[in-house]
């Protein structure tokens, strides 16, 4: 697209500079022109910037000696100003800064071929633009890379609190256990290489207690320390109350590991509020959670009519739903559907959090993922 406007834009730069040249110097005095600005524009689209200062600096020169119209002509301007903002946006620093220095060449160049004249002028003025336009747009980049990387971490740190309370309260209820088998061994006279081996379990599961609340003490905000992760409240609460067009559910019931339930709970909770706030007039959504012995699925997908893209560039939902996902093993895609609406789907892999015997690792609480299945399933994205 930026590719195409370059063209577009550059052709008309062309055809305007010749016809202005062809009126005021007569005969074919354009050709020279057309000709660089051409190439000029066909060098910024191939991406061959060092081509393009070599060819404006060398127009400079033939125009000066031939008598010619004055170089760079609009055309070449516009190709190198477009050259030079792109490289001070997205290039390295060394790099940008010898293509900037590159395109001050030139328009010294060209004062010191035309003097204090108008296309000198003009080349000065489009290189400054160019700078302050690239620098403008690469403090915008930076600003938006360190938002998604605080939502990227936020969300880290959000996951690795709700694991530490879910580990935590398992690791109690051992330390716990233990602590009742010796009180039964005692009284029975077991032999004392058990209770020895209770009180090793009793000694390991305390220090590992101590251990993780020192390591993962340094994640907790100041205001919540001390505080228990919340537990997500029940998916179908949450699609019962939930104010926007009707909801198709086909919510699969399982006794998943807190941190895969909570991460259905958010995904299905952003794609909802995603309806809300960019296809209100959609008349209803389908939410679907499946899985089996390998993999949960879900599926939250709309038939709200075709529109702009869902998520704005100052909308961070989308990472912060990926990074979760993808924190678990996951994937997530997010877009149009060829049959109108939007749909979001996830996949989380079920055998990397499974206990090592292969067994369901017991929920610590009721389980989050409740409703009742629907007569007609979501459709697939």
């Amino acid at each position: 697209m930026r590719q195409a406007a370059l063209v577009i834009v550059g052709a008309l730069g062309v055809v305007v500079t010749a016809g202005a040249i062809r009126v005021s110097w007569g005969g074919s005095y354009w050709v020279f022109g057309a000709v660089v600005g051409v190439l000029s524009v066909a060098c910024a689209v191939a991406g061959l910037r060092w081509v393009g200062f070599v060819l404006a600096g060398s127009a400079i020169v033939v125009a000066a000696v031939a008598g010619l119209p004055r170089e760079p002509g609009p055309a070449t301007a516009f190709a190198l100003g477009v050259v030079v903002a792109v490289a001070v946006r997205g290039e390295r620093i060394r790099v940008a800064a010898l293509v900037v220095a590159a395109g001050f060449a030139v328009v010294v160049g060209s004062f010191v071929a035309g003097g204090l004249t108008t296309v000198p002028a003009l080349n000065a003025t489009g290189w400054v633009v160019a700078v302050g336009t690239g620098l403008g747009l690469r403090a915008v980049d930076a600003r938006r890379r360190a938002a998604r990387e605080a939502v990227r971490r936020e969300e880290r740190l959000e996951l690795a609190r709700e694991l530490h309370d879910v580990v935590a309260h398992h690791v109690t209820g051992i330390v716990v256990q233990a602590q009742a088998a010796q009180l039964v061994t005692r009284r029975s006279s077991a032999p004392p290489s058990v209770q020895d081996a209770l009180a090793g379990i009793e000694s390991a599961g305390s220090e590992a207690l101590a251990a993780m609340r020192r390591v993962v003490g340094v994640l907790r905000d100041p205001g919540d320390a001390g505080q228990v992760a919340a537990e997500p409240e029940d998916l179908g609460v949450l699609l019962d109350r939930w104010p926007g067009p009707r909801v198709l559910r086909d919510v699969a019931v399982g006794d998943w590991p807190p941190e895969v339930r909570s991460t259905v709970y958010r995904v299905v909770q952003e794609a909802l509020t995603n309806v809300s706030q960019h296809a209100p007039s959609a008349g209803s959504v389908s939410v679907s959670v499946a899985a089996d012995a390998e993999l949960l699925t879900v599926d939250v997908t709309d038939d709200g009519p075709a529109g702009p893209p869902r998520y704005h560039r100052t909308g961070y939902g989308l990472v912060g739903m990926r990074e979760r996902v993808e924190s678990l093993g996951g994937a997530l895609a997010a877009g149009p559907r060829s049959s109108g609406g939007w749909s979001v789907h996830a996949t989380i892999p079920l055998r990397e959090h499974r206990a090592v015997d292969g067994r369901p690792r017991p929920a610590d609480s009721a389980a989050v993922l409740r409703g009742e299945s629907a007569p007609a399933p979501s459709e697939a994205p």
